[in-house]
C-alpha cells in the first residue's frame, strides 16, 4: 500500500464522526439546566446565616407544621395512585388484547389531553365540579389530579402487556391452569415492572404538585410543593436556604424510592411465571 493511501486512510478515520456526539448537545444542556441548579440548591441546603449548617434540615424534622402536611400530602398522592392503578390496568388488559388496536389507534385516544397545556386541563376539570356542583377538597383534588396523571400509569403498564411473550399464558393454561390463576400467577407477575413505573410517574409528581390542589380545592389544600413555593416566595434569603433544604429533602426521598421500585421490580421479574 503506497504511502498517499495510508495517509488518506489515516486522515479519514481522524474525521469520521461517531454517533456519540449527538449526545454532546445533550450533555452540555443537561449540565447547564439540571447539574449546575442541582448544585446550587444542594450547596444553599446547608447554608444558615452565612455558613455552614445542618439547621435547615434539623428545622425539617421539628417542625410542627409538617407532619399534617406530609400526611395530607402523602394521602392525595396515594389515593391519586391507586384510582389510576384500578382503572388504568383493566383498561390496558383490554387494549393490549384489542385486535383493532394494531397501530395503537386506541391508546393514543386516551393519551390525546396529554397534547393540551396541563394547566388548560385542570381549569376544564374545576370547571366541571362547578357545574355538577362537586365539593370537598380531598375529591376535587384527587379526582383532577387522577384525570391529569392517568395516561402516565396508562402507557407503561400498556407497553409492559402488549409486548408479554403471550407463550406464558398459553402453558399455564395447558398445564390446567385457569384464567384467574393464569393472571395472578403469570400476567400479574410479568407486569410489576409497568405497574411500578406507572405508580412511580403518578405518585412522585401527586406528591409535589400544588397548582392542581390550589386551583380545584375551596377551601385551599395546605400540601407540601405549597409549603415550599411559599418559603420561595418570601424575600427572605434564610427562608430560601430552608426551601432548599426541604427540596433537598424530597430529592433524596425520590431516589431512595426509585432504587427501591427497582429492586423490588427485580426481584419480581426473577420469580415471574412460576406456577
Amino acid at each position: 500500500m503506497s504511502e498517499a493511501v495510508m495517509k488518506s486512510n489515516t486522515k479519514q478515520k481522524k474525521l469520521r464522526f461517531k454517533r456519540a456526539y449527538f449526545a454532546f448537545p445533550y450533555m452540555l444542556i443537561n449540565a447547564v439546566f439540571v447539574v449546575v441548579p442541582l448544585a446550587i440548591l444542594i450547596g444553599r441546603a446547608f447554608m444558615r446565616d452565612g455558613s455552614f449548617s445542618f439547621g435547615n434540615f434539623i428545622e425539617f424534622f421539628t417542625d410542627s407544621r409538617l407532619p399534617a402536611t406530609l400526611g395530607r400530602s402523602f394521602l392525595i398522592a396515594g389515593l391519586t395512585a391507586i384510582f389510576c392503578l384500578i382503572l388504568a390496568y383493566p383498561l390496558a388488559i383490554i387494549l393490549s388484547n384489542s385486535k383493532i388496536n394494531k397501530t395503537a389507534i386506541l391508546v393514543l385516544l386516551f393519551v390525546l389531553p396529554m397534547w393540551i397545556n396541563s394547566l388548560l386541563r385542570t381549569y376544564a376539570i374545576r370547571s366541571v365540579f362547578e357545574l355538577l356542583r362537586i365539593n370537598g377538597s380531598y375529591t376535587r383534588a384527587v379526582i383532577a389530579m387522577v384525570y391529569d396523571f392517568f395516561p402516565f400509569m396508562l402507557l407503561p403498564i400498556y407497553t409492559v402487556l402488549v409486548n408479554m411473550d403471550r407463550a406464558y399464558g398459553e402453558a399455564s393454561q395447558d398445564l390446567g391452569a385457569g384464567n384467574l390463576k393464569t393472571f395472578l400467577k403469570v400476567t400479574l407477575p410479568l407486569s410489576v415492572s409497568g405497574i411500578m413505573s406507572g405508580i412511580l410517574m403518578v405518585f412522585i409528581p401527586a406528591l409535589s404538585t400544588f397548582a392542581i390542589s390550589d386551583i380545584v380545592t375551596e377551601p385551599k389544600l395546605f400540601i407540601f410543593g405549597k409549603f415550599i413555593d411559599e418559603v420561595f416566595e418570601t424575600s427572605s434569603e434564610s427562608l430560601h436556604n430552608l426551601g432548599a433544604a426541604y427540596s433537598f429533602i424530597f430529592l433524596a426521598f425520590i431516589l431512595v424510592t426509585m432504587l427501591a421500585a427497582n429492586k423490588l421490580t427485580g426481584k419480581n421479574e426473577t420469580g415471574a411465571g412460576v406456577l
